[in-house]
C-alpha cells in the first residue's frame, strides 16, 4: 500500500514538515475558532452546534486538542532538528500510521451520511466542521506515515 500520491516526495523532510505544519495550522484555526464561539459567539462564525458533536464535554475536548497540537509540534520540531526517531525511516510504524489514517478518514464517510440522514435540514454542509477536521488529522497521520514508510 503506497501512501504517497504521485509527484509528491514525502521522503524529503522539508516537504513533509511543510505539509504537517499546514495541516497543524488548519487544526489550530479550528481549535481557536471553536474557543471564540464558546467565549463570544461571533455572528461571523458558525454556531456551537456546528463545531461540536457533544461526544466529549467541551473542556475535555479542548484539553485533548491542546495535547494533540503539542504532540504535532513536537514531531515537527524533532524532524526539523534532525532527530532520528522523528525522521525515520520506520517502515513498520509508517505502515501502521497509514492503516490508521485510511481507516480514520474512511470512517468519516459513514459519519457524514449518518449526520445528513439524521439532520436533513442541514444538508450539505451543516455540522461538518468536526468531520472535515477529523479528515485533516487523518491526513496529518497519512503524511507522517508516508514519510516513515518511503517507497510504499
Amino acid at each position: 500500500m503506497s501512501g504517497v500520491p504521485p509527484g509528491l516526495d514525502l521522503t524529503d523532510t522539508e516537504t513533509t514538515v511543510g505539509l504537517l505544519a499546514l495541516l497543524s495550522a488548519l487544526f489550530l484555526l479550528r481549535v481557536v475558532g471553536h474557543i471564540l464561539v464558546v467565549l463570544r459567539a461571533p455572528a461571523w462564525l458558525p454556531p456551537m452546534d456546528q463545531w461540536y458533536s457533544g461526544v466529549l464535554p467541551y473542556p475535555h475536548l479542548l484539553a485533548t486538542q491542546v495535547v494533540l497540537l503539542a504532540a504535532m509540534a513536537a514531531v515537527m520540531l524533532a524532524m526539523l532538528r534532525g532527530t532520528s526517531w522523528a525522521l525515520g525511516p520506520h517502515p513498520a510504524a509508517g505502515s501502521v500510521l497509514l492503516v490508521i489514517a485510511y481507516g480514520y478518514a474512511g470512517s468519516m464517510a459513514p459519519r457524514y451520511v449518518i449526520r445528513m440522514a439524521r439532520r436533513p435540514d442541514e444538508r450539505w454542509l451543516g455540522g461538518c466542521i468536526p468531520i472535515v477536521f477529523h479528515v485533516v488529522l487523518a491526513t496529518w497521520l497519512f503524511v507522517l506515515g508516508s514519510h516513515w514508510r518511503p517507497g510504499g
